[in-house]
């Protein structure tokens, strides 16, 4: 039988896995448009995630069909996949934007 210890550990676990989840992607030199693009979408990936977040944040959690502290644990994570998701199928436009500038910025400093 799990205690509130137990809980409390898994609790924790899922926070200390969100918060090493959570990282924005790093946007340092890329030496090629395909790493420059892979980036441009990891970043936006993140803004939506980190968009969406005070969406879910208030939605209770109980009830008879409710996921209770489980489901609090792991909605930044749901959340964060659906923003990758959504970055994955187009995005909002922010990936091109970001590589673009990326791109010129590197071209700059290189004069």
């Amino acid at each position: 039988m799990a205690t509130s210890a137990d809980s409390a550990a898994l609790l924790a676990t899922g926070q200390l896995a969100y918060q090493q989840a959570a990282v924005p992607p790093q946007l340092g030199h890329v030496n090629n448009a395909a790493k420059a693009a892979k980036v441009a979408k990891d970043f936006e990936a993140f803004f939506l995630g980190q968009m969406l977040q005070p969406m879910f944040q208030d939605i209770p959690t109980d009830g008879p069909m409710g996921g209770g502290s489980a489901e609090q644990t792991w909605r930044s994570m749901l959340v964060d996949e659906m923003g990758k998701s959504m970055a994955k199928a187009g995005g909002i436009g922010l990936a091109d934007q970001v590589r673009r500038q990326m791109l010129q910025t590197q071209e700059a400093q290189a004069k």
